[in-house]
């Protein structure tokens, strides 16, 4: 027999691992919608959870290390009239999330690091402009304030959080219902797929389809894209046969795979996490009780599987932390948060090493939370590559930014239309001091509400260590 050449990687011997029972979140009602979102997003101080909630749709917010049972009076992140289906954390401001609602709107909230007393109900900014229910949104990877939103409207637009306005609406490029949007890694194009089964590749700021590709996969069922290294696209889907299959693609030739592998017969839908510092994909089937993850490579076969974590539970989603997130010291490669009906559960991916000193080759510098361009230079057709930093000491996350650069771009600036009433006689006589006086109280009471808000907790908290003490 001829021995096989195993090759060589050093994540061969990626495992996963589930953290201990207290350090999961316990008594979470995580929402029962259908729909394809990964329905929780994770950054280097939070975990955000879309809950289920009577009247209107809501998501949880939970710091980090605020594991074990969640108090079933925890406030919501509440504002949206009908059910939420998608959030994501800005990658430039670890207090700042976005959440996409089946009510048509996106709305951007401010989390504040204590924990606040009282249900969150007032977004910093609320984006309008879509029809029908919004199922995806996505910030851009290196300019500020920019924030894509797909609906069921087949619409992509993409808005200038700091000022509210709207972008770019990308109206004309699919026919159906928009399954995902993914952006490469400078944020200059945009791969997306569509019920009409094709694969898009496009310039959204010269409003262009660049490449695009049907049919990728033969099944009916939904297919997923990612861009890769390279600017190659990762996609998942089905077979005729209704295999699961993942393919791997050139954008410089469309027209054949460079790879295309079957995987399983399962018909939950394939999400796909890349890890760009690794070249790792996780795949996470929702119904799925496993994590298959591939390293993506320039030699034959391109997409070589490493290994599976599977586990006994299905997950109903999966938040997917940024590598800053991570713990360097233990070789912590990635961080799955694993939803349960009822509970969400860490899943730590590490490489084993024997050594306790920094692991410079599992640790290239990575994207760090500072923007590399602001959204009018973006719009304008600059492009730039994320500013990268160091996890040799480990990464601490910034003390609450208290939306400093977007309170100077949303709040600062004009207020919002109140009720549709632009030009009565009323409003000719309100000058525009007196509007800045009335727009400044309400600023120091909300600061005053907040400052209160933030002594009741620390109150709150200090009762809690009484109340252990005694028994």
């Amino acid at each position: 027999m001829s021995r096989r050449v195993v090759r060589q990687s050093k994540f061969r011997h990626v495992f996963g691992q589930p953290v201990k029972a207290d350090q999961m979140y316990e008594d979470i009602r995580v929402s029962k919608v259908t729909c394809d979102s990964s329905f929780c997003a994770v950054n280097p101080k939070f975990v955000a959870i879309i809950v289920e909630s009577g009247g209107g749709g809501a998501f949880i917010v939970l710091p980090l290390a605020k594991t074990g049972r969640v108090d079933k009076n925890h406030p919501l992140v509440t504002g949206h009239t009908a059910p939420v289906l998608d959030i994501d954390w800005c990658p430039h401001n670890d207090n700042v999330i976005a959440s996409a609602s089946e009510d048509t709107t996106v709305m951007v909230w401010q989390i504040p690091d204590y924990v606040p007393v009282r249900n969150i109900t007032e977004p910093v900014v609320t984006l309008e402009g879509h029809s029908k229910r919004v199922s995806i949104i996505s910030w851009h990877p290196t300019a500020r304030n920019v924030l894509l939103s797909a609906g069921c409207d087949n619409l992509v637009i993409l808005w200038n959080v700091g000022t509210g306005e709207m972008l770019l609406a990308l109206d004309d490029m699919h026919t159906d219902l928009i399954y995902n949007v993914g952006w490469n890694r400078n944020g200059s194009l945009l791969v997306t797929t569509c019920k009409d089964k094709k694969v898009r590749v496009i310039d959204p700021r010269k409003q262009q389809i660049i490449a695009e590709k049907t049919k990728p996969h033969d099944g009916t069922r939904p297919i997923r894209a990612i861009f890769v290294a390279d600017g190659k696209i990762f996609t998942t889907g089905f077979s005729r046969m209704s295999e699961r299959q993942l393919g791997l693609w050139d954008l410089n030739n469309f027209e054949e795979p460079i790879a295309l592998q079957e995987m399983d017969t399962s018909n939950g839908v394939l999400l796909p996490f890349y890890d760009a510092d690794s070249s790792i994909v996780y795949l996470c089937g929702k119904g799925d009780s496993s994590i298959r993850y591939f390293e993506i490579t320039d030699e034959a076969p391109y997409v070589h599987y490493l290994n599976t974590y599977s586990s006994k539970e299905p997950q109903r989603g999966m938040g997917f932390m940024p590598k800053r997130g991570l713990d360097v010291s233990k070789c912590e490669i990635a961080r799955f948060f694993k939803l349960h009906e009822r509970k969400c559960e860490p899943i730590v991916m590490t490489v084993p090493r024997k050594s306790d000193l920094f692991q410079d080759d599992l640790y290239p510098d990575t994207p760090g939370p500072e923007p590399a361009l602001e959204a009018d230079e973006w719009l304008s057709g600059k492009d730039a590559e994320p500013i990268l930093i160091s996890l040799r000491d480990g990464y601490v996350p910034i003390k609450n930014r208290e939306l400093k650069v977007v309170k100077k771009n949303i709040l600062d600036s004009k207020p919002p239309p109140g009720p549709r009433r632009r030009h009565s006689t009323c409003d000719s006589d309100f000058s525009q001091p007196a509007l800045d006086e009335v727009l400044e109280e309400i600023r120091a009471l909300k600061e005053t509400v907040q400052a209160q808000e933030k002594r009741i907790s620390d109150l709150e908290n200090k009762l809690g260590q009484f109340t252990n003490g005694t028994d």
